[in-house]
């Protein structure tokens, strides 16, 4: 069992940045592809960005892109999303997700991961 444990949320102006991490414990961290979804209230959660095993391949979501990036240390066990210029339409609970296998491109759908954290929660002001 991998047990993920995600910190960073809180409340930002928007144009502020806030610097999410997700802390894996349990199993062998870089076995797995790492995955950040968001889930507004009333709405089904939605892929942000995902990175390989190694790092090696990322990908985010149109409208994360070039605002956001997601990174992992796997000498720290970690993944991090830093998050720049946020919108008020970017606040939302924010989750990080494992996906089993070493995989070359991480998958973007919530079904393709078995792990999740429990969720910071985001919030942006106008």
């Amino acid at each position: 069992q991998l047990q993920l444990v995600e910190s960073g949320g809180g409340l930002v102006q928007a144009g502020g940045s806030l610097r999410l991490s997700c802390a894996a414990a349990g199993r062998t961290f870089s076995m797995y592809s790492m995955g950040w979804f968001r889930q507004a209230p009333g709405a089904e959660r939605e892929f942000v960005a995902a990175i390989s095993w190694n790092g090696g391949y990322t990908s985010y979501a149109d409208s994360v892109k070039g605002r956001f990036t997601i990174s992992r240390d796997n000498t720290k066990n970690t993944v991090y999303l830093q998050m720049n210029s946020l919108k008020p339409e970017d606040a939302a609970v924010y989750y990080c997700a494992a996906a089993s296998g070493r995989l070359a491109v991480p998958p973007k759908v919530v079904p393709d991961y078995a792990y999740w954290g429990q969720g910071t929660q985001v919030t942006v002001s106008s």
